[in-house]
């Protein structure tokens, strides 16, 4: 046994311990820790686990539970990083919090969701059996810089990965790229019509083509950039998917039902999730599963009956009031927070928390390219918009450049007495955080309503 390695492993499950006795999440600190004493502990904890690793810019909390209930459904023994903490510190927690003290893993398997960023650095110490891709959007330019950089450092990724089978969604131009300089085996994935009725306007993160730079012609689009992509010029376009869904055949304010394709068949399944983005969620999903060799009906079964990771479509229901807390962080994610309550018919209360700590990225400029003009379309079906957070004043001002009534809008810089007033509404609240908001808003659900820690 490595001294380093038990120093290591004993200092991270002792903080960990002493933080949740605190009522603290330790979910990167006792990592912090862990790697201060062996920088390269990570490789001696992960070393005999097989793992299956989820990276993209939206989407890989949804999918990385969706994927835990068809393994948990399929029998498999594994740990994950539930909580969300998905750079090295987070991801190095949980090896050491589930390894013996001589740092032995207690499991065979390991479900990881890792930062786009920070997988370069985690695939050198992991065996990856599989990688998920959701997509690449611009996101957090402080920290990520262009797409461009993005995409780069989930290519090193996967290039220090040379035995996992890559899923990559075919309709995303930017990560098919991909497969031209990698020697992995590939999967991909996709929806193959439009999703949404109504869709609003976006900014495309990828308009031309990254072989030639001629501008794409699109069959379809299902939302941003993703979709049926061509180049003219060049002929690069979306490839041919072994994993489909066929058809969106409805969606409601809880769910989405599709028809989804798998070794040829056909299966009616439901999302229990709304959304367009949930739609490509369960797509990645099935496309792990189809790497792993997972029963087609314990995938299908997997996407109606998983359980939401924390703050992406959370749903808490006080004082009979329903309240969805749905996470954003760019425009793209948000965008399709706006497409799904477009294309919802129920009257409801609209909140933005707006932070920018370095979780959220510092630079709030995003919320520019947002289309907030379209909730003008539906001003009928918003009650009032709420905006709290830090940078509650600037969302506010979006607001009004939208045209949204000054009268509908309103600043509640307080958490709990926003909760406390959400929690009175006769309609549906859904609140829109960025992370650090939605960590504070989710604490105050826990302490003062009774609702689990966001890490259990």
């Amino acid at each position: 046994m490595g001294i380093r390695t038990f120093l290591s492993v004993a200092a991270c499950k002792t903080s960990r311990f002493m933080l949740r006795k605190l009522g603290k999440g330790g979910t990167n600190v006792p990592g912090r820790i862990a790697l201060k004493l062996y920088p390269d502990v990570l490789g001696k904890l992960a070393g005999g686990v097989t793992t299956i690793i989820v990276t993209g810019t939206n989407g890989k909390t949804t999918t990385s539970r969706m994927i835990e209930k068809s393994l948990l459904d399929s029998g498999y023994k594994f740990f994950s990083n539930k909580s969300g903490a998905n750079m090295l510190s987070g991801i190095t927690a949980e090896f050491a919090m589930n390894s013996t003290l001589g740092g032995k893993n207690k499991y065979e398997y390991a479900l990881i969701e890792c930062d786009e960023a920070a997988f370069k650095t985690v695939s050198k110490y992991v065996n990856a059996k599989c990688v998920v891709v959701t997509n690449v959007f611009r996101d957090q330019l402080d920290r990520y810089g262009e797409v461009t950089h993005t995409l780069n450092s989930i290519l090193t990724g996967i290039k220090n990965s040379p035995n996992a089978v890559v899923c990559i969604n075919a309709d995303d131009s930017l990560s098919v790229s991909m497969k031209d300089e990698i020697s992995n085996k590939v999967v991909f994935y996709g929806v193959e019509s439009e999703i949404y009725k109504n869709r609003v306007e976006e900014m495309s993160d990828a308009p031309y083509c990254i072989k030639c730079k001629s501008e794409y012609v699109y069959d379809y689009v299902t939302y941003g950039h993703l979709g049926g992509f061509r180049c003219p010029n060049c002929g690069y376009h979306r490839p041919a998917t072994e994993v489909s869904v066929e058809k969106v055949i409805e969606s409601t304010p809880d769910s989405s039902t599709i028809l989804l394709k798998l070794h040829g068949k056909e299966y009616t399944t439901t999302i229990n999730l709304p959304g367009g983005y949930n739609i490509y969620n369960g797509a990645a999903t099935a496309a792990a599963g189809y790497v792993l060799g997972l029963k087609d009906e314990t995938i299908v079964d997997a996407l109606s009956n998983f359980e939401c990771g924390f703050g992406r479509m959370e749903k808490f229901t006080i004082n009979n009031t329903d309240i969805r807390m749905i996470l954003i962080k760019n425009p793209a994610g948000c965008n399709q927070v706006l497409n799904f309550l477009s294309n919802n018919t129920e009257p409801s209360l609209f909140i933005v928390a707006l932070n920018d700590r370095f979780a959220d990225g510092t630079d709030i400029s995003w919320i520019w390219d947002v289309d907030f003009e379209k909730l003008n379309q539906i001003s009928e079906k918003l009650t009032e918009i709420w905006v709290t957070g830090r940078r509650a004043d600037e969302m506010a001002m979006r607001f009004k450049y939208a045209g949204i009534p000054v009268e509908k809008i309103k600043v509640i810089k307080d958490y709990e007495k926003l909760i406390e007033s959400a929690a009175d509404q006769s309609a549906p609240v859904y609140i829109m955080p960025t992370y650090t908001a939605m960590l504070d808003i989710r604490e105050i659900f826990s302490k003062n309503y009774g609702f689990k820690e966001f890490w259990e």
